[in-house]
């Protein structure tokens, strides 16, 4: 297996065990940084897994509210830990807004907003919100958990499930990163024409306030994951009009909004 392709890496290591330490090999998730250029200007590095870089490059300039639509690229072309994004000649992109150097760390977001007054100006409030069975909530969590390759290596990735309100995955990523797990799900559905406002996202860890954001940003309403969400991620699902769900742990469950 190439295990590159995997997002994963085979390391040295010594264990103790009882008494005695032994020489062994350990299979753990790679992180490294990729760069993201804009028509040759450095806009972001985000610390990721590698592999779905292109996914996770479109779902991050949509969910960033840098670009409105994946037709507004041109081309992308890349190099080792690096994103070329050109785009069309009409599109226009401010990039002193960008000009500040944005770096993303695996465990963390970026939100260059300073309120959610101005989040809404970019992704508006939603007028409806889905919610699915909770049979199919309760259903959720093993079925992303089966699915989940790299956590069953090594335990060090989270992932995002985009599922159909029939409890059925549609995509499903992994990713050192909460967000970047979030984005290459946004990324690859928006490459595949999904209308994500019928479709629900199941998070692995804990919702912050940024993994409602981009979820807005994608029309995405319904909102569940196996942790527990923040209390500006809860204060945000109220105002954006999503539904939120925290503590997925069948055989129980909370609604936050």
């Amino acid at each position: 297996m190439d295990l590159a392709k995997t997002g994963t890496r085979e390391v040295e290591i010594e264990r103790f065990c009882g008494s005695r330490w032994t020489a062994c090999t350990d299979l753990m998730v790679r992180e490294e940084p990729l760069e993201i250029r804009l028509d040759g200007h450095p806009i972001a590095v985000l610390m990721r897994t590698p592999g779905q870089d292109e996914e996770l490059v479109k779902g991050f300039l949509i969910t960033e509210g840098i670009l409105n639509h994946l037709s507004q690229i041109r081309k992308i072309r890349s190099e080792e830990n690096r994103m070329l994004i050109f785009l069309e000649d009409d599109v226009r992109v401010d990039l002193g807004r960008l000009s500040r150097n944005m770096f993303a760390g695996s465990s963390c977001g970026i939100c260059g907003k300073a309120t959610m007054e101005a989040v809404f100006q970019e992704f508006p409030e939603l007028t409806h919100s889905l919610m699915p069975s909770t049979d199919v909530l309760l259903a959720a969590p093993s079925k992303m958990r089966n699915q989940q390759s790299n956590f069953e290596r090594t335990g060090g990735v989270h992932a995002a499930g985009l599922f159909n309100m029939d409890g059925e995955i549609t995509v499903l990523k992994e990713d050192i990163g909460r967000h970047n797990a979030v984005d290459k799900v946004i990324g690859a559905a928006l490459g595949r024409g999904l209308d994500m406002s019928g479709q629900w996202l199941l998070v692995s860890g804990r919702v912050s306030f940024e993994i409602m954001q981009k979820s807005l940003a994608a029309r995405i309403s319904c909102v569940a994951a196996i942790s527990a969400p923040s209390s500006l991620a809860v204060d945000f699902s109220k105002s954006s009009g999503q539904t939120l769900i925290g503590f997925l742990r069948p055989p129980t469950f909370n609604r936050y909004s």
